[in-house]
C-alpha cells in the first residue's frame, strides 16, 4: 500500500469497493463495503439489544440491561423534550438513529490499516470500514427520515393543509390578493427549505467523520515505509511513540465527535419529525 508514497496510500484508503451495476458507468455503482458494514452494525445493534431485552431481570439488573436502560431514558427523554404528540414511532426511530449511527461512526476506531490489511489477505483490494464516511450511506438515511417527514405531512396535516402551508407561510398576507401574491416566494422558500434538510442532515455526518477518518490516515503515515532497522533506531522509536501518542489522543477527542454526530442526527430527525405533525398552522 505504500508503493505510491503518502499520497497513494491515502488515496488506496478512500477508495470503495464497488460493484457496477452498468458497466462503465461510476452513477450505477454499489460500494459493496460500505453496504456490508452497515449491515453488520445493525446486526450488532439488533442482536444486542435483543439479547438483553430476552434477559432482563427485574431485581438485580446485568450490567448490560443498566446499560441499555440508560440509552433508552436518554434518548427518551430527548424525544420527550421535543416531540409532543402521540406516535409509536418516532421514540423507536429516534434510538435506532442514535445507537446505529454511533455504531457506523465507531468504526473509525479500528486502526486504519487493521480491516483492509486482513481484506487484503483473502484478495480484497479496497475496503473503507466506515459507513458514515460515505455520502450514499449518509444521504440514504437523511432522505428516508425526510420522506417519512413528507408522510406525515400529508397525513397529520391533510393534502389541503400541507399545500396551504407549503404556499401559505412563511409570509402570511393581510388579504387574499396578498397571499395569493406571495404564495410564490412562500413555495420558493419552502422548497429550498425541504431540499436543505436531507442535505444538510447527510452532510454533515459525511463532513465530520470524513475529516476524522483522514486524521487518523495521517497519523497512520508517520513511520510509513519505514523497515524493521529504521523503527527499531532512536528517530523510529521516537516516531512511533508520536504516532501512538497522537493516536491516542485523537482517538479519545473522536470518541466525543462520533457521539455527538449521532445525537445531532437523531435530534434533528426528531425535531423534523415534530414539524411534521404540527397542525398550528
Amino acid at each position: 500500500m505504500s508503493a505510491g508514497g503518502i499520497g497513494g496510500y491515502i488515496e488506496h484508503h478512500l477508495k470503495n469497493n464497488t460493484l457496477e451495476l452498468v458497466k462503465g458507468s461510476t452513477f450505477w455503482t454499489i460500494n459493496i463495503d460500505s453496504v456490508i458494514y452497515t449491515l453488520i452494525t445493525a446486526v450488532v445493534f439488533l442482536g444486542f439489544f435483543g439479547y438483553v431485552a430476552k434477559n432482563v431481570k427485574s431485581g438485580v439488573p446485568s450490567k448490560a440491561q443498566n446499560f441499555i436502560e440508560l440509552i433508552i431514558n436518554f434518548v427518551n427523554e430527548q424525544v420527550n423534550d421535543l416531540f409532543h404528540y402521540k406516535s409509536k414511532v418516532v421514540a423507536p426511530l429516534a434510538l435506532s438513529i442514535f445507537v446505529w449511527v454511533f455504531l457506523m461512526n465507531f468504526m473509525d476506531l479500528v486502526p486504519v490499516d487493521l480491516l483492509p490489511a486482513a481484506g487484503q489477505a483473502v484478495g480484497i483490494e479496497y475496503m473503507r470500514v466506515v459507513p458514515s464516511t460515505d455520502l450514499n450511506i449518509t444521504f440514504g438515511m437523511s432522505f428516508a427520515v425526510i420522506l417519512l417527514v413528507m408522510y406525515y405531512n400529508f397525513t397529520k396535516k391533510g393534502p389541503a393543509g400541507y399545500f396551504k402551508e407549503y404556499f401559505g407561510h412563511p409570509f402570511e398576507g393581510p388579504n387574499t390578493l396578498m397571499k395569493v401574491v406571495l404564495a410564490l416566494p412562500n413555495m420558493l422558500l419552502n422548497t429550498v427549505e425541504t431540499i436543505a434538510k436531507p442535505v444538510s442532515l447527510g452532510l454533515r455526518l459525511f463532513g465530520n467523520l470524513y475529516a476524522g477518518e483522514l486524521i487518523f490516515m495521517l497519523i497512520a503515515v508517520f513511520t510509513l515505509g519505514y523497515g524493521l532497522e529504521q523503527l527499531l533506531s532512536f528517530g523510529g522509536i521516537v516516531m512511533m511513540v508520536a504516532q501512538f501518542l497522537l493516536g491516542l489522543m485523537w482517538a479519545l477527542f473522536h470518541i466525543l465527535i462520533i457521539t455527538l454526530q449521532a445525537f445531532i442526527f437523531m435530534m434533528l430527525s426528531v425535531v423534523y419529525l415534530a414539524q411534521s405533525h404540527d397542525t398550528g398552522h
